[in-house]
């Protein structure tokens, strides 16, 4: 049986972090480290260039970890990759969900770190 996780290369594409204020972390960050915009959604969300990967600030309504940061990680399928992870003894903190720019689920590690699994709709 192929693993349906590993066929295709996965990748952290964001580290995801709750901020109460979107506009006001954007320019924390900007300002104090130098990271270049690259996306804002309204009060919701904010992609920033963080080099090798991108700083995904989440306002109130987008915060899917409750208020946790995590790696998030890009699959090519988000179904596949959150069964492997539980039959690799992780848990389900948020069901499989259709999110406004992908699909999306939060899970925990074994050693009950938060991570997004998220992938193309």
């Amino acid at each position: 049986m192929s693993d349906p996780v590993k066929s295709d290369r996965v990748k952290i594409g964001n580290v995801l972090h709750p901020v109460a204020d979107v506009d006001a972390a954007v320019r924390f960050y900007t300002d104090i480290f130098g990271l270049a915009t690259m996306f804002v959604d309204g009060d919701r969300y904010a992609a920033l260039d963080a080099g090798s990967t991108t700083l995904a600030l989440a306002g109130p309504t987008e915060d899917v970890t409750g208020g946790v940061p995590a790696a998030s990680f890009k699959v090519p399928n988000v179904a596949s990759a959150l069964a492997a992870l539980v039959q690799g003894g992780g848990s389900v903190v948020r069901e499989l969900e259709r999110g406004p720019h992908e699909i999306r689920a939060v899970a925990r590690d074994p050693w009950g770190n938060t991570v997004v699994i998220y992938g193309p709709q």
